[in-house]
């Protein structure tokens, strides 16, 4: 039986140097986001950034140095598009490397990447086309038609440019739309290099949409200097090491694996794994042996159909894990300790949300790891400050249940309140700006354990963003 630990046990605070160190590395003036994430780390020999997979089994991989040139020709089909610096361009587009190659060619232009997941529909994407002004999208002929804006239906000039993808690295590529830019023609022909654009750390790299209502949202404008509490995450939450095999098997078109599946990957000069196919347990698998992944990201959805499903034969001697991390609603005991009996690891718990980012966690850093306490999402994340509120807007004393709420002091919150919209039924933010309220419940014991209340927590949708892939 999985038992709560009685033993206190006193955080030891070996982080506050290394938040302040991240914060001066992405709080400059001359910041290059694709150098961060790609260049420096393309003369090491033979540095994979990417592994990629489809349902076939089938798939490639790409250095640093290939995705760098790669994405540099990109950038000047981008440029030749009139995409500049702060100008918007939106993904429509699975997990497969012609997305790592326009991410990174957005970044380089200065210019502001808008995800649009995958799973969205017409309608989702159509708002988010619209609201957020992207001037071009990045799409492949399997969404293409979901583009269908209003603007074009009218006929008007102030419908986007659509770079679609309709092969792998064709040079006859066939457009089902003639006013389309085919993406490896058009990328195999760019002949300017185009150097990488330098960026503060307030300017936005990401507008961001959270799942739910556009109208709700004015967009999160993401400023670069995410990228600390981005690196911080990796390391602390996560515990990603030099030598891990990493897979994070959240949708890179969500905020979530946007994050941490794309962007942390990359910061920490890691591999990271994209598998394109629709989630089945047997696949998962597969996966793990195959590649030798020894740390795990995935959603509470994907250990519970594990577990109902059962191991094939041999797996324990086949994987190597020794970390897994759970992020979105909260896990039962059975599951904790069938995960313990049969994979050989603890699943670490996380709490965060997309506008906010990754705020309580059961660390897997071996300085931050603390004695497991049932029912517990874990503690503040270094850089976050989180209490409990009462009714009366004060912090709660041990114990009490009140309002999960992040102070916004805290050296990596960064949202303001007009991201949020201008209904006051969406207000986050207490009546004096101190806090950030999250919408859920929660208390706190005397040793910084936090516990969301029943009916809080289902981060998986809400929060993460389009986990219903792995449902």
């Amino acid at each position: 039986m999985l038992k709560e630990d009685q033993t206190q046990a006193a955080p030891r605070d070996e982080t506050a140097g290394e938040v302040q160190r991240l914060l001066q590395m992405y709080q400059g003036s001359e910041i290059r986001v694709a150098h961060l994430l790609c260049d420096r780390h393309a003369d090491a020999a033979n540095g994979l950034a990417l592994i990629y997979e489809d349902a076939s089994g089938g798939g490639t991989s790409c250095t640093y140095a290939e995705i760098r040139d790669l994405s540099v020709k990109f950038a000047a089909v981008l440029r030749q598009l009139g995409v500049t610096r702060g100008s918007r361009v939106a993904t429509l587009l699975p997990p497969i490397p012609e997305l790592l190659i326009t991410t990174l060619a957005i970044w380089r232009l200065g210019a502001i990447h808008v995800p649009l997941s995958a799973n969205l529909d017409a309608e989702g994407v159509q708002q988010r086309l619209e609201h957020s002004g992207a001037g071009v999208v990045v799409t492949d002929a399997d969404r293409r038609s979901r583009l269908r804006t209003r603007a074009e239906a009218q006929g008007s000039d102030n419908s986007p440019g659509v770079v679609t993808i309709t092969g792998r690295r064709q040079a006859d590529e066939a457009l089902a739309d003639e006013s389309d830019t085919p993406f490896w023609p058009s990328l195999h022909s760019a002949k300017e290099d185009v150097n990488s654009a330098t960026l503060s750390g307030d300017d936005p790299f990401v507008l961001l949409y959270p799942p739910g209502r556009v109208e709700a949202f004015n967009g999160v404008e993401v400023p670069v200097r995410k990228l600390a509490s981005i690196e911080a995450y990796m390391r602390f939450g996560l515990g990603l090491e030099e030598a891990d095999r990493f897979w994070n098997i959240a949708d890179p078109g969500g905020a979530y694996g946007l994050f941490y599946a794309l962007i942390g990957p990359l910061l920490l000069d890691q591999t990271t794994l994209f598998y394109n196919a629709p989630f089945n347990v047997q696949s998962s698998y597969r996966i793990l042996m195959k590649h030798g992944i020894t740390n795990l990201v995935a959603y509470p959805s994907v250990y519970r159909r594990m577990r109902a499903e059962g191991l094939p034969e041999g797996f324990r001697k086949q994987i190597h894990l020794r970390a897994a991390s759970s992020v979105g609603d909260a896990l039962s005991s059975e599951v904790i300790e069938w995960a313990q009996d049969h994979l050989g690891v603890r699943i670490h718990e996380h709490y965060g949300w997309p506008e906010v980012g990754m705020i309580l966690a059961n660390h897997q850093f071996p300085a931050l790891q603390r004695p497991s306490r049932a029912g517990s999402i874990g503690h503040a994340a270094p850089g976050f400050r989180i209490t409990i509120l009462d009714d009366d807007g004060r912090e709660a004393p041990p114990g009490q249940t009140g309002r999960l709420a992040v102070d916004t002091g805290s050296p990596f919150f960064f949202l303001r309140e007009h991201h949020l919209g201008d209904d006051p039924a969406d207000r986050r933010f207490t009546q004096d700006g101190h806090y950030y309220l999250t919408g859920d419940t929660a208390s706190q014991d005397a040793d910084g354990y936090f516990f969301l209340s029943e009916g809080s927590g289902d981060t998986t949708s809400r929060a993460h963003g389009h986990a219903q892939s792995v449902h």
